[in-house]
């Protein structure tokens, strides 16, 4: 079976590496025991206005801000491509096709490699690399992205499933 009959399927969706909401999750808690211990020390209903005020706009900009960027980057893997979605109020999408990728290289900066992921670089050779960043556990999506690259362009992987699955050509 040819791999335009062999229907697509997801392989993985993944986001990058949740520890970039670390800072926001200490953040709430500071902010949640700021504001109580702060609000009895102010009697003025303006100063308490002002003390709210500060809390949701550092609750705003320091946590919700930071979620949204992060879902709004999402990255799926299937048997014949590779999607890239990223951005908030201006959306973009850069799909590769495994066939077309040429290399495939892991780095791993900062503390990356103490957590297990690190950024990703598919190159389709003319054309700009597609960055996979912060991906967790990279090393295993980087040979994950390797096999299913090899058998796009090896003719006898498809032969061999065909004869797996009792299909012909």
């Amino acid at each position: 079976m040819s791999d335009q009959a062999r229907p697509e399927t997801v392989v993985a969706r993944l986001r990058p590496h949740g520890r970039v909401l670390a800072g926001p999750v200490v953040l709430v808690v500071a902010v949640a025991g700021l504001v109580p211990f702060l609000a009895p020390r102010f009697t003025e209903p303006w100063e308490l206005a002002l003390i709210y005020g500060l809390a949701v706009v550092i609750l705003v900009a320091g946590v919700v801000v930071p979620i949204v960027v992060w879902l709004s980057r999402s990255y799926t893997i299937t048997t014949r491509r590779v999607i890239v979605r990223r951005g908030v109020l201006v959306r973009t999408r850069k799909e590769l096709l495994h066939s077309r990728g040429t290399d495939v290289n892991l780095r791993a900066s900062g503390l990356q490699p103490l957590f297990g992921s690190g950024d990703i670089m598919l190159d389709a050779g003319a054309g700009a690399p597609v960055a996979l960043e912060d991906i967790p556990r990279a090393v295993l999506v980087q040979s994950a992205l390797v096999e299913l690259m090899a058998d796009s362009r090896n003719p006898v992987a498809d032969w061999r499933r065909s004869q797996d699955t009792g299909d012909v050509f």
